[in-house]
């Protein structure tokens, strides 16, 4: 995803990242360095030097930052973002457990019920046009039990704290 745009915006202490399907507040108090009121953010701007997949920032005392795309869409808990971090952790998972198993590459194959290429496919951790159905069956296949733990997020943080 590209950024075409970025403003600084301090009555809201938030950077304003524009792509071309929505806009993305990141806050301040989420960059590193920090921007502060003795140390201003001077510059921002759409890093070209990053496929403009990134916005950069200077501060008055000429410390600079970064933040990539991924951030700003994790911090606004875009859906698209969180089923493409769910698959990833499932395909890693699903390496891992594919290297530990007993079984052949051709019995878990016959077991999905897929050809080669599939499976193949569903082991390619930049492959997001997969689903979470086909990859909790290959989960399955390797004899594992994947659980779904939904909870509020005040439990998240004060599990965290």
């Amino acid at each position: 995803m590209k950024i075409r745009s970025v403003r600084n915006n301090n009555r809201k202490k938030a950077l304003e990242i524009k792509t071309s399907s929505r806009d993305l507040p990141f806050p301040h108090a989420k960059l590193e360095p920090p921007p502060s009121a003795a140390d201003p953010i001077r510059r921002v701007f759409v890093d070209k030097e990053l496929d403009n997949e990134a916005v950069s920032y200077v501060l008055r005392s000429g410390k600079s930052g970064t933040v990539h795309i991924e951030q700003a869409l994790e911090y606004n808990e875009d859906p698209r973002y969180l089923r493409d971090a769910l698959l990833y952790k499932l395909t890693m998972e699903a390496q891992k457990r594919l290297e530990q198993s007993a079984l052949s590459k051709r019995e878990i194959i016959r077991r999905l019920g897929t050809s080669a290429t599939q499976f193949y496919r569903l082991l390619d951790q930049k492959n997001y046009r997969k689903s979470v159905d086909q990859l909790l069956l290959l989960l399955h296949v390797l004899d594992c039990d994947v659980e779904l733990v939904v909870r509020s997020k005040m439990e998240s943080r004060g599990k965290a704290a």
